[in-house]
């Protein structure tokens, strides 16, 4: 039984579940039935909320074989990346929770600490877990605990570097350790590399062995030619099954190697792992399995096998719900084309995101000029250098979050080298259902101090394009352009433009300065209307380019009699820190609030709900600001008068 089989399933085992001691008292035929079930819950569920759909019908058995193996949670399972989670959650007792998935208040899309002891690590930053386990299996040797820790790692993951570094350190501690690759030939889209070949090839398993059986048995009654011609056979299957294996590349390495099997049969799964738990040392089980496996829709889907449908979608037919709009993703995929179209040296990077990204449309237009390096973004970043020196102009588009981890190399081999590699930010700021990991909160604050880098936050489809271009035209130094996920507002006009800084709403009294960062410019406008309702007049600005400071804007800042800034990231070394900063070293006393994100780890739930807890609302900002303003009244301040060459020490009546 299936989700494609047109009878509805009841879920009458799957309600049986409660914990993984239930699984493991089921027989092979009720395991088959339960995983069809589980199939039918998963599509119910995330047809209604969005969330990972692929890669969770992929891993229903091979989880089931885990959990009846294994005995979470005295054993440790760690999965990398944690979308692959979802079947896991409800073996553990957690499908009550399915119905607010990703939603305020209902289970996270990743595993999560708070809601289970089963669950371990939550970052979801794939490539990691090898790592992780690593460490636990060497505390849990140095401790005498006879626990089992086992990975579940996609095929994507090894991709990263941090994965062989892992397994190196692995093999060479040489403890009880279980790797299982959960190999779809997947990550997001089709995995990148040499090792993706390599278990590509594999799962034709062509059956060496039994070929070389018969060679050897027929020439061993030929004394003067047998021997020396079967060593010769023998090591040209070697050099064979080294091309199509990867058997050998890892024992090379000293981890032992059970596969390919099939991750859709149960008791295969559960035969080799084991195998692998009883071995005693590091072991990896490759299970082959199929993204999207038993629902139709996803499997017929080229793109991404229904990986991540960010919304409610028809469980029939896999169609999204909600009418089509306009993405911020989509207007940099067609300006980045039309630029392309235009300058024969620009050139894309992705880290094994193209569709999400938007980068594939440029790779369907130009794929010679686009290179998918798999979940690898420092080596993204190193590369997209190389190019540059190369005579290049790269363009790297990743998720806001993702580009934290190549900081090093965007600081010492793209920025130290003045090179000319743009990076564009995709889901920057609060996203919102994907939870803390998955916030892009940090980059203006950890990117800030890169010198010599300029960091763009576009506030619609217009000032998108339009800095885009201004990025790529860049010829000295890194660009980074960010912009949030979901719909592109309507485009928002200027007053007029003061250097490189917008205008978007003035007033005859300069009491406050409001800069509103990317995103924030529409909320800036309604902040300004509704604080002018109170007698005070507002300048809304867009800085456009945040770092490094505009001497514009500090011109700005001097003219009024309080500063406020709003940016849809960290305050720490934020947008107002450095306005801060740099209004200090011209000596302008106007003070300044800064608003923003807490550095802290926000939960999951939409992103209007995130920020209306974080008083980043029109409202929330247009009550702080009347407040501010009038404590200012009880210390009347003359406006600030520019002396004609610019800036310089302010004249004022008195200090604030």
């Amino acid at each position: 039984m299936s989700v494609d089989d047109g009878s509805a399933n009841q879920g009458r085992l799957l309600a049986k579940v409660r914990g993984p001691q239930d699984v493991k008292r089921m027989s092979v035929e009720e395991l088959t039935v339960l995983a069809a079930e589980i199939r039918d819950f998963l599509v119910a569920k995330v047809s209604r909320t969005g969330g990972h759909l692929g890669p969770n019908l992929g891993v229903v058995e091979l989880t089931l074989a885990m959990h009846r193996v294994f005995d979470s949670p005295r054993d440790k399972f760690l999965f990398d990346t944690g979308h692959q989670a979802y079947v896991h959650k409800i073996v553990t007792g957690r499908q009550a929770g399915f119905d607010q998935l990703r939603q305020r208040g209902g289970l996270s899309g990743y595993p999560s600490q708070a809601e289970s002891e089963h669950d371990l690590i939550e970052n979801s930053h794939a490539s990691t877990a090898l790592s992780y386990a690593d460490g636990m299996a060497k505390a849990y040797a140095l401790r005498g605990e006879p626990r089992s820790v086992v990975a579940v790692v996609g095929d994507g993951a090894l991709t990263g570097g941090m994965c062989w570094e892992a397994l190196n350190n692995i093999a060479t501690a040489g403890n009880p350790l279980v790797i299982v690759v959960n190999d779809n030939g997947r990550s997001y889209a089709p995995t990148i590399g040499g090792l993706a070949d390599h278990l590509s090839s594999l799962r034709l398993n062509p059956g060496y062995e039994k070929v070389l059986d018969v060679v050897k048995d027929a020439l061993g009654s030929t004394p003067l030619v047998g021997r020396p011609m079967y060593e010769v056979l023998h090591a040209v299957k070697k050099g064979i099954k080294d091309v199509v294996a990867p058997q050998a590349m890892f024992e090379d390495l000293g981890i032992k190697y059970v596969g390919p099997v099939d991750g859709h049969d149960v008791d295969a799964v559960e035969t080799a792992l084991r195998a692998a738990k009883n071995f005693g040392g590091p072991v990896i089980v490759h299970a082959v399995t199929r993204k999207g496996y038993g629902y139709r829709p996803a499997e017929e889907d080229e793109a991404d096998c229904l990986h991540g449908p960010g919304s409610a979608f028809d469980a029939e037919t896999g169609k999204l719900l909600a009418p089509p709009s306009v993405k911020w993703t989509h207007v940099f995929a067609d300006e980045l084309v039309a630029i392309a179209d235009e300058r024969p040296d620009v050139v894309g990077i992705t880290a094994a995101m193209a569709e999400p990204t938007g980068i594939a449309k440029l790779a369907r237009k130009y794929p010679e000029r686009v290179y998918d390096v798999g979940i690898a973004e420092q080596h993204a970043a190193t590369s997209a250098a190389g190019l540059a020196l190369g005579g290049l102009h790269p363009v790297v588009a990743v998720y806001a979050t993702f580009l934290n981890r190549a900081f090093d190399q965007v600081l010492l081999d793209v920025a130290m080298h003045k090179l000319p590699v743009t990076f564009v930010l995709d889901r920057a700021g609060i996203t919102g259902p994907d939870g803390p990991s998955h916030y892009g909160i940090w980059d203006m604050s950890v990117f800030g101090v890169v010198p010599g880098l300029r960091l763009a936050a576009p506030r619609d489809a217009a000032t998108l394009r339009e800095e885009l271009r201004e990025a790529i035209a860049v010829d000295d130094g890194p660009t980074i352009l960010r912009f949030p996920t979901g719909s592109v507002a309507a485009d928002l006009p200027a007053v007029r433009r003061v250097g490189t800084v917008d205008v978007l709403a003035e007033s005859a009294r300069h009491d406050v300065l409001l800069v509103a960062v990317g995103s924030f410019a529409g909320l800036g406008v309604e902040v300004a209307t509704r604080v002018a309702e109170q007698g005070y007049g507002v300048t809304v600005v867009d800085p456009r380019w945040v770092r490094p400071v505009a001497a514009e804007l500090v011109e700005l800042a001097a003219a009024h009699r309080l500063v406020v800034t709003v940016e849809d990231g960290v305050r720490v070394g934020g947008v107002g820190s450095a306005l801060a900063q740099a209004m200090r070293d011209a000596d302008i006393r106007v003070p300044l609030r800064d608003l923003g994100v807490p550095a802290d780890w926000h939960p999951h739930g939409t992103r209007a709900q995130i920020l209306g807890d974080l008083g980043l609302t029109a409202q929330d900002v247009a009550r702080d600001v009347t407040g501010w303003i009038s404590q200012l009244d009880a210390e009347p301040i003359e406006p600030v008068r520019l002396p004609a060459g610019g800036l310089g020490m302010p004249q004022r009546t008195s200090q604030n």
